[in-house]
């Protein structure tokens, strides 16, 4: 079970479109788990790519992924858009911790419910440091009380 935090699709303010691909069903007749994961990867990066208005590759701290969570609770399916949406639930000095709901169709119900944990590297060294700026400003709008 994830953490606390926002959970209907119209609780969370962002919220970013991921088309699902062909590949993305398995054997099973759905996306697979593992892609669950990269559409969290997609919408927090692509977020903070437009939010900040820059490649944050280039940046002097790269925000690596130090821990995946999701809770899945029905299934998605292609074709079909997936809703994304996102929050911060903890924005520490080197770290953000993202909770994320994955909505498709109609429904304000999610799908799966994730936690993404960013900790920022200087890019050369890998020896943690502070958020970038340019990330606190981008995500501060979306801490959760």
């Amino acid at each position: 079970m994830t953490e606390e935090g926002p959970r209907l699709r119209s609780d969370f303010t962002v919220l970013r479109t991921i088309t699902t691909r062909w590949e993305d069903e398995d054997v099973y007749g759905h996306v697979n788990n593992v892609v669950y994961y990269s559409f969290f990867d997609t919408a927090v990066n692509g977020f903070l790519i437009e939010a900040t208005g820059t490649d944050i590759r280039t940046l002097d701290a790269v925000g690596l992924v130090a821990e995946t969570q999701c809770e899945f609770l029905r299934e998605l399916g292609f074709p079909g858009d997936v809703q994304a949406g996102l929050a911060v639930t903890r924005l520490g000095t080197s770290s953000i911790v993202y909770r994320i709901g994955l909505f498709q169709g109609s429904s304000d119900e999610p799908a799966a419910i994730g936690r993404f944990v960013h900790v920022y590297v200087d890019a050369i060294t890998r020896k943690v440091t502070p958020v970038p700026d340019a990330i606190r400003a981008a995500v501060t709008p979306l801490v959760t009380a």
